[in-house]
């Protein structure tokens, strides 16, 4: 098997290296990844300045690939340049925060795995789904997120899905006994409130950082948000396709000429 591995956290990510010690199991695993961190990037591309791939050999001796792009641009390289088009899957993560509800419309792990989607190459995001004020350091602490990555490869080969669809992984940040199975999901709602925090510089003029806490959210039984409340891991399926069919649907006998 042939596997782009990428992330939005940076090469040096103790995730994405517990992803590749593990998926290394299954074949060749080809690393490209950011070069410094790109959380948040989304579905961003690189148009205005040029692209560059750099070998790396991490502290422990595993290689990989730095470039200077975002995460969907680590995929397009690997694929294009790297793998010259021969991926049997990509994956991206380990992520070291959750990437559920509308949070993966921000999520360049996500859109990573989306690219891969793009280029109709079978894709899945993971991420460990910790509370943020949680130090994750050490690789150790993504080895049940790697254990069901490898899990999830091996599914697809005889599982594959519908074109321009992917999975969104998300893995409780629990030990391994606690953890209560894993479910495919619905995509929930996690959101945000107090967004922007007013500051003033010490010259006293204003900026704003980006801050808020989640909002209590109703229950939703069913929902990625959910199954991690109850320590499941959640595997929701994702599609390119955003149209609102129910809502295009009622339109139809609308009027929108004169």
């Amino acid at each position: 098997m042939r596997i782009l591995l990428t992330n939005d956290d940076g090469i040096y990510a103790p995730g994405i290296l517990a992803a590749k010690t593990a998926l290394d199991s299954l074949g060749e695993v080809w690393m490209v990844a950011p070069e410094r961190p790109r959380s948040a990037a989304g579905h961003a591309i690189t148009l205005h300045k040029p692209l560059r791939i750099m070998p790396i050999t991490l502290p422990n001796g595993i290689k990989g690939y730095a470039t200077n792009g975002m995460p969907t641009d680590c995929v397009m390289l690997g694929f294009e340049i790297l793998m010259e088009g021969y991926c049997d899957l990509v994956v991206s993560g380990i992520n070291s925060s959750p990437n559920l509800g509308l949070d993966l419309t921000y999520s360049g792990t996500v859109a990573a795995a989306m690219e891969g989607a793009v280029l109709n190459v079978p894709s899945f995001a993971i991420s460990l789904a910790c509370d943020h004020r949680v130090d994750i350091t050490g690789p150790e602490q993504f080895a049940v997120a790697a254990a069901f990555a490898v899990r999830l490869a091996r599914w697809f080969v005889k599982h594959p899905l519908p074109p321009t669809t992917l999975l969104n992984v998300n893995v409780p940040a629990v030990p391994e006994e606690a953890i209560q199975g894993a479910v495919f999901t619905h995509q929930g709602r996690r959101e945000y409130v107090d967004r922007i925090e007013p500051r003033i510089d010490p010259s006293g003029r204003p900026y704003y950082w980006q801050t808020g806490s989640l909002r209590e959210d109703t229950p939703d039984p069913g929902s990625d948000v959910h199954a991690i409340l109850q320590n499941q891991i959640s595997v929701t399926p994702i599609h390119l396709d955003l149209t609102a069919y129910a809502l295009l649907d009622s339109l139809r006998g609308e009027l929108l000429n004169g």
